[in-house]
């Protein structure tokens, strides 16, 4: 993968695993922490379908809905942070790396809207 948004939303999913596998077996916290592995990890997979995707407009469209998963998954970890279920040193983590992601995909996307016209 040479590809930043792929990478980058890749090895983001594979944190997101690790810190439901923490938060599960170690907090024992299951019903958030399934919030944020559906959304977390959607993140890359529609990253990937736009990547392969067999127009110009559905590649917005998976980057945008990318965009959207990246929004929910920040609105999870803030909650999780505040119940107390993440530390402040393991939220500032995972939360600049989705800061970054979703810089990325909203420069992404209005790039592709501005395209459009």
């Amino acid at each position: 993968m040479d590809n930043i948004i792929e990478t980058k939303s890749f090895t983001f999913a594979v944190r997101i695993v690790n810190l439901y596998k923490m938060l599960t077996n170690d907090r024992k916290e299951y019903v958030l922490s399934k919030q944020l592995l559906r959304s977390g990890t959607s993140i890359g997979a529609n990253v990937s379908e736009a990547e392969r995707g067999q127009t110009k407009p559905d590649f917005y469209a998976k980057m945008c809905i990318a965009l959207k998963e990246a929004n929910e998954t920040h609105y999870w970890l803030r909650l999780l942070y505040k119940t107390e279920y993440l530390t402040k040193k393991e939220f500032d983590s995972m939360e600049n790396d989705i800061k970054e992601l979703i810089s990325i995909l909203i420069s992404i996307c209005k790039t592709q809207e501005k395209n459009k016209k």
